[in-house]
Protein backbone atom coordinates (compact mmCIF):
# COMPACT_ATOMS: atom_id res chain seq x y z
CA UNK A 1 0.00 0.00 0.00
CA UNK A 2 1.18 3.42 -1.25
CA UNK A 3 1.84 5.96 1.50
CA UNK A 4 0.33 9.22 0.67
CA UNK A 5 2.53 11.39 2.45
CA UNK A 6 5.67 10.02 1.05
CA UNK A 7 4.14 9.88 -2.13
CA UNK A 8 2.79 13.54 -2.07
CA UNK A 9 6.24 14.63 -1.06
CA UNK A 10 7.72 12.99 -3.72
CA UNK A 11 5.63 14.58 -6.53
CA UNK A 12 6.48 17.56 -4.79
CA UNK A 13 10.04 17.57 -4.82
CA UNK A 14 9.75 16.38 -8.57
CA UNK A 15 7.88 19.63 -9.37
CA UNK A 16 10.40 21.53 -7.82
CA UNK A 17 13.03 20.18 -9.67
CA UNK A 18 11.10 20.41 -13.09
CA UNK A 19 10.21 23.91 -12.34
CA UNK A 20 14.11 24.45 -12.06
CA UNK A 21 15.93 22.75 -14.35
CA UNK A 22 14.99 24.74 -17.65
CA UNK A 23 17.66 27.74 -16.39
CA UNK A 24 20.28 25.25 -15.43
CA UNK A 25 23.27 24.83 -17.84
CA UNK A 26 26.49 22.56 -17.90
CA UNK A 27 29.29 24.95 -18.16
CA UNK A 28 32.86 23.09 -20.09
CA UNK A 29 36.47 24.68 -19.66
CA UNK A 30 39.52 23.03 -20.03
CA UNK A 31 39.84 22.12 -16.70
CA UNK A 32 36.86 20.29 -15.91
CA UNK A 33 32.52 20.37 -16.22
CA UNK A 34 30.91 22.03 -13.62
CA UNK A 35 26.77 23.55 -13.82
CA UNK A 36 25.62 27.14 -13.70
CA UNK A 37 22.48 28.77 -14.13
CA UNK A 38 20.77 31.76 -15.86
CA UNK A 39 20.96 34.86 -13.05
CA UNK A 40 19.82 37.59 -16.23
CA UNK A 41 19.36 36.94 -20.03
CA UNK A 42 22.20 36.09 -21.32
CA UNK A 43 24.41 35.87 -18.18
CA UNK A 44 24.92 32.74 -16.39
CA UNK A 45 26.80 32.37 -12.98
CA UNK A 46 28.91 29.36 -11.78
CA UNK A 47 31.84 28.42 -9.38
CA UNK A 48 34.63 30.38 -10.86
CA UNK A 49 36.88 27.17 -8.91
CA UNK A 50 35.66 25.09 -11.54
CA UNK A 51 36.94 27.15 -14.28
CA UNK A 52 40.39 27.08 -16.01
CA UNK A 53 41.95 30.10 -15.98
CA UNK A 54 42.50 30.29 -19.44
CA UNK A 55 40.77 28.85 -22.88
CA UNK A 56 37.37 28.56 -23.94
CA UNK A 57 34.59 28.22 -22.41
CA UNK A 58 31.30 25.85 -23.47
CA UNK A 59 27.20 26.02 -22.46
CA UNK A 60 25.91 22.60 -22.24
CA UNK A 61 22.31 23.58 -22.87
CA UNK A 62 19.16 20.72 -22.10
CA UNK A 63 18.27 20.80 -25.60
CA UNK A 64 21.36 18.84 -26.59
CA UNK A 65 23.20 22.42 -28.80
CA UNK A 66 25.97 24.15 -27.27
CA UNK A 67 27.01 27.33 -27.22
CA UNK A 68 30.32 29.33 -26.53
CA UNK A 69 30.29 31.91 -23.60
CA UNK A 70 33.11 34.65 -22.38
CA UNK A 71 33.82 35.28 -19.07
CA UNK A 72 32.31 38.57 -17.92
CA UNK A 73 34.02 38.82 -14.74
CA UNK A 74 34.99 36.07 -11.81
CA UNK A 75 35.77 36.70 -8.37
CA UNK A 76 37.86 33.77 -6.21
CA UNK A 77 37.29 35.21 -2.98
CA UNK A 78 33.35 34.30 -3.27
CA UNK A 79 33.83 31.30 -5.69
CA UNK A 80 31.30 33.16 -7.83
CA UNK A 81 32.11 33.35 -11.94
CA UNK A 82 29.71 35.19 -14.57
CA UNK A 83 29.88 34.57 -18.06
CA UNK A 84 27.88 35.79 -20.93
CA UNK A 85 26.41 33.70 -23.47
CA UNK A 86 22.96 34.08 -25.75
CA UNK A 87 21.42 31.08 -24.68
CA UNK A 88 17.58 32.08 -24.81
CA UNK A 89 16.71 30.73 -21.81
CA UNK A 90 14.61 32.36 -19.06
CA UNK A 91 16.53 33.47 -15.54
CA UNK A 92 16.04 31.65 -12.40
CA UNK A 93 14.52 34.01 -9.52
CA UNK A 94 16.61 33.40 -6.68
CA UNK A 95 15.17 33.79 -3.13
CA UNK A 96 16.93 36.16 -0.37
CA UNK A 97 15.80 33.30 2.05
CA UNK A 98 18.51 31.85 4.46
CA UNK A 99 17.03 28.19 5.25
CA UNK A 100 16.29 27.33 8.77
CA UNK A 101 18.51 24.36 10.04
CA UNK A 102 17.19 20.88 9.26
CA UNK A 103 15.52 22.48 6.10
CA UNK A 104 15.07 19.64 3.33
CA UNK A 105 17.44 20.64 0.33
CA UNK A 106 17.34 19.76 -3.40
CA UNK A 107 20.48 20.60 -5.39
CA UNK A 108 19.04 20.83 -9.12
CA UNK A 109 22.46 20.85 -11.44
CA UNK A 110 23.93 18.64 -14.45
CA UNK A 111 26.30 15.57 -14.06
CA UNK A 112 27.43 14.35 -17.86
CA UNK A 113 25.70 17.22 -19.68
CA UNK A 114 21.90 15.90 -18.18
CA UNK A 115 20.03 16.91 -15.91
CA UNK A 116 20.19 15.86 -12.20
CA UNK A 117 19.09 16.49 -8.75
CA UNK A 118 20.11 15.05 -5.07
CA UNK A 119 18.60 15.69 -1.79
CA UNK A 120 20.33 16.35 1.57
CA UNK A 121 19.78 18.77 4.32
CA UNK A 122 20.72 21.67 5.90
CA UNK A 123 23.44 21.24 7.78
CA UNK A 124 24.62 24.54 9.55
CA UNK A 125 22.61 28.09 8.95
CA UNK A 126 24.11 30.73 10.27
CA UNK A 127 25.50 34.27 10.24
CA UNK A 128 27.82 36.23 7.66
CA UNK A 129 31.63 34.56 7.14
CA UNK A 130 34.35 35.52 5.55
CA UNK A 131 36.09 32.85 3.18
CA UNK A 132 39.77 31.66 3.68
CA UNK A 133 40.52 33.95 0.43
CA UNK A 134 39.09 37.08 1.95
CA UNK A 135 35.78 37.17 0.80
CA UNK A 136 32.68 38.29 2.50
CA UNK A 137 29.54 35.47 2.48
CA UNK A 138 26.60 36.89 3.90
CA UNK A 139 25.45 33.75 5.46
CA UNK A 140 26.64 30.38 6.17
CA UNK A 141 25.12 27.47 4.94
CA UNK A 142 26.06 24.38 4.77
CA UNK A 143 24.27 21.25 2.86
CA UNK A 144 24.36 17.35 4.24
CA UNK A 145 24.46 16.52 0.72
CA UNK A 146 27.27 14.53 -1.78
CA UNK A 147 27.84 16.22 -4.90
CA UNK A 148 29.92 15.26 -7.91
CA UNK A 149 32.26 18.42 -9.56
CA UNK A 150 30.29 18.47 -12.25
CA UNK A 151 27.20 19.47 -10.40
CA UNK A 152 29.20 21.83 -8.57
CA UNK A 153 27.50 25.43 -9.10
CA UNK A 154 24.04 24.09 -9.33
CA UNK A 155 20.80 25.75 -7.80
CA UNK A 156 20.02 25.06 -4.25
CA UNK A 157 16.30 24.82 -3.51
CA UNK A 158 14.29 24.71 -0.97
CA UNK A 159 11.24 22.02 -0.50
CA UNK A 160 9.08 24.93 -1.15
CA UNK A 161 11.26 25.43 -4.77
CA UNK A 162 12.89 28.82 -3.49
CA UNK A 163 16.16 29.29 -4.56
CA UNK A 164 18.38 30.39 -2.06
CA UNK A 165 21.98 29.97 -3.23
CA UNK A 166 24.54 28.09 -5.20
CA UNK A 167 26.14 24.75 -3.98
CA UNK A 168 30.11 24.50 -4.26
CA UNK A 169 32.30 22.01 -3.18
CA UNK A 170 34.45 23.48 0.50
CA UNK A 171 37.32 21.49 1.70
CA UNK A 172 35.42 18.64 3.78
CA UNK A 173 31.97 19.64 2.86
CA UNK A 174 28.98 21.45 0.23
CA UNK A 175 28.59 25.02 1.11
CA UNK A 176 25.98 27.66 -0.28
CA UNK A 177 26.81 30.77 -1.67
CA UNK A 178 23.76 32.69 -0.89
CA UNK A 179 21.50 34.88 -2.56
CA UNK A 180 22.27 38.03 -1.07
CA UNK A 181 26.12 36.98 -1.93
CA UNK A 182 25.55 36.53 -5.34
CA UNK A 183 23.75 39.24 -6.64
CA UNK A 184 25.84 41.53 -5.25
CA UNK A 185 29.34 40.11 -6.49
CA UNK A 186 27.55 39.32 -10.03
CA UNK A 187 26.31 42.60 -10.53
CA UNK A 188 29.57 44.21 -10.11
CA UNK A 189 31.43 41.50 -12.41
CA UNK A 190 28.34 42.45 -15.06
CA UNK A 191 29.49 45.96 -14.75
CA UNK A 192 33.23 45.91 -14.04
CA UNK A 193 34.58 42.63 -14.51
CA UNK A 194 36.28 42.82 -11.38
CA UNK A 195 35.53 43.35 -7.86
CA UNK A 196 37.54 46.55 -6.23
CA UNK A 197 39.86 45.58 -3.15
CA UNK A 198 41.43 48.08 -1.63
CA UNK A 199 44.96 48.50 -1.30
CA UNK A 200 47.49 50.63 0.54
CA UNK A 201 50.79 49.69 -1.52
CA UNK A 202 52.30 48.17 1.45
CA UNK A 203 54.70 44.98 1.69
CA UNK A 204 54.26 44.06 5.68
CA UNK A 205 55.80 41.74 7.85
CA UNK A 206 54.29 40.96 11.55
CA UNK A 207 56.01 41.67 14.42
CA UNK A 208 55.73 41.59 18.26
CA UNK A 209 55.90 44.74 20.25
CA UNK A 210 55.63 44.80 24.09
CA UNK A 211 52.29 45.84 23.94
CA UNK A 212 50.96 43.78 21.23
CA UNK A 213 50.74 42.88 17.54
CA UNK A 214 52.09 45.25 14.67
CA UNK A 215 53.40 45.17 10.97
CA UNK A 216 56.80 46.14 10.13
CA UNK A 217 56.52 48.09 6.83
CA UNK A 218 59.43 45.80 4.70
CA UNK A 219 58.57 47.49 0.76
CA UNK A 220 56.23 50.08 -0.45
CA UNK A 221 55.06 51.15 -3.58
CA UNK A 222 56.17 54.23 -4.90
CA UNK A 223 53.25 54.76 -6.82
CA UNK A 224 50.72 53.56 -3.96
CA UNK A 225 48.35 55.55 -1.54
CA UNK A 226 50.65 54.99 1.85
CA UNK A 227 53.66 56.03 -0.34
CA UNK A 228 51.61 59.37 -1.24
CA UNK A 229 50.99 59.69 2.72
CA UNK A 230 54.40 59.45 3.58
CA UNK A 231 55.02 56.30 5.16
CA UNK A 232 58.45 54.42 4.65
CA UNK A 233 59.94 51.59 4.26
CA UNK A 234 60.57 50.58 8.22
CA UNK A 235 58.17 52.21 9.74
CA UNK A 236 56.07 49.92 12.36
CA UNK A 237 52.15 49.96 11.82
CA UNK A 238 50.67 49.62 15.39
CA UNK A 239 47.62 50.86 14.76
CA UNK A 240 44.44 51.99 12.07
CA UNK A 241 41.55 54.50 12.77
CA UNK A 242 42.70 54.05 16.49
CA UNK A 243 41.79 50.15 16.33
CA UNK A 244 45.33 48.02 17.44
CA UNK A 245 46.18 45.75 14.58
CA UNK A 246 45.56 42.34 15.66
CA UNK A 247 47.60 40.70 12.87
CA UNK A 248 48.28 41.62 9.10
CA UNK A 249 46.10 39.75 7.63
CA UNK A 250 42.99 40.95 9.63
CA UNK A 251 44.87 44.57 8.18
CA UNK A 252 44.17 42.91 4.31
CA UNK A 253 41.26 41.65 4.91
CA UNK A 254 39.89 45.01 6.43
CA UNK A 255 40.76 46.38 2.53
CA UNK A 256 37.22 45.38 1.35
CA UNK A 257 35.28 46.43 -1.98
CA UNK A 258 33.37 49.58 0.27
CA UNK A 259 36.91 51.00 1.38
CA UNK A 260 38.14 52.32 -1.75
CA UNK A 261 37.91 56.15 -1.31
CA UNK A 262 38.05 55.73 2.33
CA UNK A 263 40.64 57.88 4.14
CA UNK A 264 42.23 56.07 6.96
CA UNK A 265 43.93 56.90 9.94
CA UNK A 266 47.61 55.10 9.97
CA UNK A 267 49.76 55.15 13.56
CA UNK A 268 53.43 54.64 13.05
CA UNK A 269 56.31 54.02 15.13
CA UNK A 270 59.28 55.72 13.52
CA UNK A 271 62.54 55.11 15.38
CA UNK A 272 60.40 54.47 18.45
CA UNK A 273 57.97 57.82 18.12
CA UNK A 274 54.99 57.89 16.94
CA UNK A 275 53.63 59.16 14.18
CA UNK A 276 50.37 59.34 12.31
CA UNK A 277 49.33 59.44 8.49
CA UNK A 278 45.79 59.77 6.87
CA UNK A 279 46.25 57.40 3.86
CA UNK A 280 43.59 57.36 1.05
CA UNK A 281 42.52 53.79 0.03
CA UNK A 282 43.47 53.06 -3.36
CA UNK A 283 42.33 50.36 -5.56
CA UNK A 284 44.26 46.88 -5.84
CA UNK A 285 45.80 47.27 -9.54
CA UNK A 286 44.99 43.68 -11.44
CA UNK A 287 47.51 41.00 -11.07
Amino acid sequence: MTDPTLSSLSSALADVVARAAPSIVSVHSHRSRSTGFVWKQGLIVTADEALADEGEVEIGLADGRSVTATIAGRDHTTDIALLRADTGIAAVKLSATVPALGTLSVVVATNRDAPSATLGMVSTSGKSWRSLRGGDIDARIELDVRLRSSQEGGLALDAGGEAFGMAVLGPRRVLVIPTATIERVAAQLETRGRIARGYLGLGLQPVRLDDGVAAMVMNVDKAGPAAAAGIRQGDVIVAVNDQKLSGVRALVRTLGPATVGTVVDVAVRRGGEPVSFKVTVGERPEA
